[in-house]
């Protein structure tokens, strides 16, 4: 039986929010079979827990945030990616702010916090939402998609007019039958360009942005002293973004997603489409055998970061 998992032991972390620019606590405790995953606002009195929900998801240019009664938290987007790639069923997390602490604005340090913590199997069978036919999503020349598929495989294609970026690879396919999430996909950075920066920063925002955690250009070239951490880290970090938006429906998708020029809203809305089409996806277990390219992903928390 593939089980549900959660962690073994309660982690913290503190970094700073990337928006507000202020400290942010973390905290990562384990949680009962099928909890889910549930933020809690510990800040407030008393605390607001955040369920994820692809209904309550807000703030969509910028990040991936939920909402509830008027409160918030915002960029969850590479933490609920670390936890999909680690297959993380269950988890309470309590931050002391509108937001998780973007740290090196990958997955890459969610990744070893959560490995730290060490991981757990439960009793319970995990829950897969399973694509049955295809849905999609188009807002003039971008577009998102869904189809089915016996695993976890991610396309992606960006378009943008900069020569560090047309100087990588800007189209990639990253499919977990054969790719590891922690080696491939976990490190790729966010990025953004000084002038955006500037501007952001000027208007109250993307206060904590720094070449601490994103790769930063300026007209012409990277600025990060280091470089790029892969050859195509750009479109990487588009595909660490999608899994991450995309495990907000609250189980491990089996499915192909293709995806060009897309962001944070683009997926929120994929993912309305296709839970608001009953016939489109069903939800699955797997008692006994499960398809090989399930079982790969899931070897993953193996692997020492």
């Amino acid at each position: 039986m593939i089980r549900q998992r959660t962690l073994k032991s309660v982690v913290t972390a503190t970094g700073v929010g990337l928006h507000g620019g202020r400290k942010v606590n973390l905290a990562l405790r384990p949680a009962g079979v099928d909890t889910g995953i549930v933020f809690h606002r510990v800040d407030l009195q008393p605390s607001i827990a955040l369920p994820v929900d692809p209904y309550a998801v807000c703030d969509t240019r910028l990040c991936s945030g939920l909402e509830k009664n008027g409160y918030k938290v915002g960029t969850i987007e590479h933490l609920m990616s670390a936890l999909a790639g680690l297959g993380i069923d269950n988890l309470h997390i309590d931050v002391d702010a509108p937001e998780i602490p973007i740290l090196d604005g990958s997955a890459g340090p969610f990744v070893f916090l959560l490995q730290s913590g060490g991981i757990e199997e439960q009793s319970a069978p995990k829950k897969f939402l399973r694509v049955k036919k295809t849905v999609e999503y188009r807002e003039d020349d971008k577009l998102v998609r869904l189809s089915p598929y016996d695993g976890f495989r991610l396309k992606f294609s960006i378009a943008f007019d900069h020569p560090a970026i047309d100087a990588t690879s800007t189209e990639v396919e990253v499919d977990f039958a054969r790719h590891s999430y922690v080696r491939d996909v976990s490190r790729a950075r966010t990025f953004g360009f000084m002038q955006d920066v500037e501007f952001m920063q000027a208007n109250g925002l993307a206060l904590g942005g720094s070449l601490e955690n994103a790769i930063v250009m300026d007209e012409y070239r990277v600025l990060n002293t280091e470089g790029l951490r892969y050859v195509d880290e750009f479109v990487k970090h588009k595909v660490l973004d999608a899994i991450g938006d995309l495990y907000i429906c609250g189980h491990p998708l089996l499915a192909a997603y293709t995806a060009h020029k897309a962001g944070h809203a683009l997926n929120n809305r994929l993912l309305r489409v296709l839970l608001e089409d009953a016939s489109a996806w069903e939800i699955v277990s797997f008692d006994t055998a499960a398809p090989a390219a399930i079982v790969h992903q899931l070897a993953e928390p193996a692997l020492v970061f």
